[in-house]
């Protein structure tokens, strides 16, 4: 059984007639598996994982099908049931480390305040479990740490101090939401070995929201690719990289700059991600699409799987047929 299990997942804005941000999402997460999710910005990726931890609010509204975790119905948990699972066995890694801690308190005052609440640890063995975090997560001087404030940090010592406090419960899924944006490119590195060296050690499984393709080549077991607040291809590394079966997988790769050395301009798609009010009655890549055939802008097609994924297209790249 899988860890995570997300099944026709809906996020809108607004009324229960607003076009969703994300749109009929279904999507899995095994135990200690590393799964990445890519696409462009605002197309769901990150809204999808806070949905999962509970940090939409009104007017946002949330349906689904399916939102279960380790056996347990996220969208039925409510105060202290859904806080004995988050922070504790399902824990999130933010973007900008600066604005993720408080600024009030010291480091090691809001570790400890994760060990506390999560595993009822204090005074003197809070303190020593929150130092031997900092260690873990390769902060030099790290007894000093403990008592500095988050604005006495740089950018990535207080990025290893939220994944410190993202892995002070020892997490079943951690959840990386673009955890390198904000960093140097030097620090970046540093950052994703020290998270796959803590997955690896933990057995926790990983959910790495990137960008970055490279990263995500290098790092992960499968990949979930989403446009427009839909997924439109799922499937294993390295396979979808030598052979992706969607075209706006097959756009992304190709609008890598390494592909396209001794070429006068880069690779491009033309057009734009579909807006509230422009949104497409079919498939929502069809005005983009070179592949396009007149049932693409007529019907919107699902996401149907194969033998090593899943796609959204009715003339999949590379596939001879996919099973429906």
């Amino acid at each position: 059984m899988s860890l995570l299990e997300i099944k026709n997942l809906s996020v809108r804005f607004g009324d229960a007639n607003a076009v969703p941000v994300v749109d009929g999402l279904d999507i899995s997460v095994n135990k200690g598996e590393v799964l990445a999710i890519v696409g462009e910005s605002g197309s769901g990726k990150s809204v999808t994982m806070m949905a999962l931890m509970g940090l939409i609010d009104a007017p946002g509204r949330i349906t689904a099908d399916s939102l279960r975790f380790d056996g347990h119905d996220m969208l039925k948990l409510k105060g202290k049931q859904r806080r004995h699972i988050v922070g504790k066995d399902l824990a999130m890694v933010f973007q900008d480390p600066m604005t993720a801690l408080n600024p009030s308190y010291t480091v090691g005052f809001q570790i400890e305040e994760v060990l506390r609440q999560h595993l009822g640890l204090k005074g003197k063995a809070a303190r020593q479990r929150a130092l031997e975090l900092l260690e873990r997560v390769e902060i030099p001087g790290a007894a000093s740490r403990l008592d500095a404030y988050p604005h006495q940090l740089s950018g990535g010592m207080s990025q290893r101090v939220a994944i410190a406090m993202a892995i002070a419960a020892e997490p079943k899924l951690l959840i990386a939401d673009e955890p390198t944006t904000a960093l140097d490119v030097t620090i970046q590195a540093q950052i994703m070995d020290l998270l796959l060296d803590l997955q690896r050690d933990q057995g926790m499984a990983l959910v790495l929201i990137t960008h970055d393709l490279a990263v995500v080549a290098e790092t992960a077991d499968r990949v979930c690719v989403m446009y427009a607040g839909q997924a439109v291809e799922i499937g294993e590394v390295p396979r979808l990289f030598d052979a992706p079966t969607h075209p706006y997988t097959e756009a992304l790769l190709k609008a890598i700059p390494e592909h396209s050395l001794g070429a006068h301009r880069l690779s491009t798609l033309p057009g734009i991600v579909p807006g509230r009010y422009d949104r497409p009655h079919g498939c929502l890549l069809s005005p983009r699409c070179p592949y396009g055939q007149s049932n693409c802008v007529a019907q919107r097609p699902t996401l149907d799987p194969h033998a090593h994924g899943a796609v959204r297209c009715f003339y999949p790249l590379n596939l001879i047929e996919v099973a429906r």
